[in-house]
C-alpha cells in the first residue's frame, strides 16, 4: 500500500516544482523525498514526473494521482476529526502559519502547552512574515497581525495589537525630535516592507494624517527593525510587544504620543466552511485564553499619563 506520507510528499514536490524546495517546506531531506517518489512509482508501475530542465512537472498519470491523492488525504483529515468528536482526544495534525518576531516571542509555549494537553495532536508551524495561502498551501490555520484584507478564508479576532513611532536617544540627539507626524518626512526611517500600507497613519482629532515614510533600510522582518532603531539609525514604526522591552531599558523613546496610530488586530483566520476543526477550536481557546482582553504589551507609562 502507499503510504500517506508518500502520498503528501508527492503533493509538495508536485506544487513545490523541485525535490530540493519540497524537501524543505516538509523539513526532511532531499534523498528522503526522491525515494518516497520512486517508491510511489514502483508500486503503480507508471512513471508520475517529468523531470526536465525546468524542474518537475507531473505526467498526466501523475496529475490523477495528485488529485485523487488529495480527495483521500482531505477525507482521511475529516475522518479523523468526527470520530475524535467521540472522544475528548484531538487527533491528527494542526499545520499553522505563524508571524516570525510575534510567534517567536509569544506562541512558542502556547504551542508547546497544546501539544502536551492532546498528546496525539502533531503541530507543523511555520513561522515567517511571507502571507501563505491556507488553501493552495494546506494550512489549517494562520495567525495575522494587522488590518485584514477582505477573503473567503473565516477569522476570529483574538485581541487588539497597538503601535507606536520610536528612535534611540542617540539618534535624536542627532537628528532632533520629530514633534507631528509630517516631521517624520525630514527624518531616515526604518521601512517594514512586510506591511500592509506603505503609509504610517496617525490619528489627530477627528480626522488622521498619512505619512509616506522614507529611509535607506528596508526589511521585511520586525526584529531587525526594532535592531536598527536601537542602534541608531533611524525612526521605526512597531508594535508594542516588539518594542515594550526596549522602551523599558531605554534604549528606544517613545514618539509622537500625542498622534496615536489605528489600533489592529491579532487573527486566526481559517478556511472557509460551516465548521471549525477541533483542531483549530482548541488554538483558538489557548491564544483567546493567553490574549483576550490584553490591550497592549506596555509596562512603562508615557509622560502624558
Amino acid at each position: 500500500m502507499i503510504d500517506l506520507d508518500d502520498m503528501r510528499c508527492f503533493i509538495e514536490v508536485v506544487e513545490c516544482g523541485s525535490l530540493s524546495a519540497a524537501a524543505t517546506r516538509l523539513g526532511i531531506s532531499k534523498s528522503i523525498v526522491s525515494r518516497r517518489i520512486a517508491r510511489i512509482e514502483d508500486l503503480l508501475g507508471t512513471r508520475l514526473l517529468d523531470r526536465t530542465t525546468r524542474g518537475i512537472a507531473p505526467t498526466e498519470a501523475g496529475q490523477e494521482f495528485k488529485s485523487r491523492s488529495e480527495d483521500l488525504l482531505a477525507n482521511y483529515e475529516d475522518t479523523l476529526e468526527a470520530i475524535s468528536e467521540h472522544s475528548n482526544e484531538i487527533v491528527g495534525e494542526l499545520r499553522l502559519s505563524v508571524p516570525l518576531a510575534f510567534g517567536t516571542r509569544h506562541l512558542g509555549p502556547i504551542l508547546g502547552s497544546l501539544a502536551c494537553r492532546h498528546p496525539r495532536l502533531k503541530v507543523d508551524a511555520s513561522f515567517s512574515d511571507r502571507v501563505v495561502d491556507l488553501i493552495g498551501e494546506r494550512f489549517d490555520a494562520a495567525i495575522r497581525i494587522g488590518k485584514l484584507r477582505d477573503s473567503s478564508y473565516v477569522a476570529r479576532k483574538i485581541a487588539p495589537i497597538n503601535s507606536i513611532v520610536v528612535a534611540s536617544p542617540t539618534y535624536l540627539k542627532q537628528n532632533g525630535t520629530p514633534q507631528t507626524p509630517e516631521d517624520l518626512t525630514t527624518h531616515e526611517c526604518l521601512i517594514y516592507t512586510a506591511a500592509l500600507s506603505p503609509d504610517w497613519i496617525f490619528h489627530s482629532g477627528n480626522g488622521t494624517i498619512s505619512v509616506r515614510p522614507s529611509g535607506r533600510l528596508r526589511t521585511d522582518n520586525g526584529d531587525i527593525t526594532v535592531a536598527w532603531a536601537v542602534a541608531g539609525l533611524g525612526v521605526a514604526h512597531a508594535p508594542l510587544f516588539l518594542v515594550n522591552d526596549a522602551v523599558e531599558r531605554g534604549d528606544l523613546v517613545p514618539l509622537l504620543l500625542d498622534y496615536p496610530t489605528p489600533e489592529v488586530g491579532l487573527y486566526v483566520l481559517r478556511p472557509p466552511g460551516a465548521n471549525t476543526p477541533r483542531k483549530v477550536r482548541v488554538l483558538i481557546d489557548a491564544l483567546v485564553e493567553t490574549f483576550s482582553g490584553k490591550l497592549e504589551w506596555k509596562g512603562w507609562t508615557s509622560p502624558s499619563e
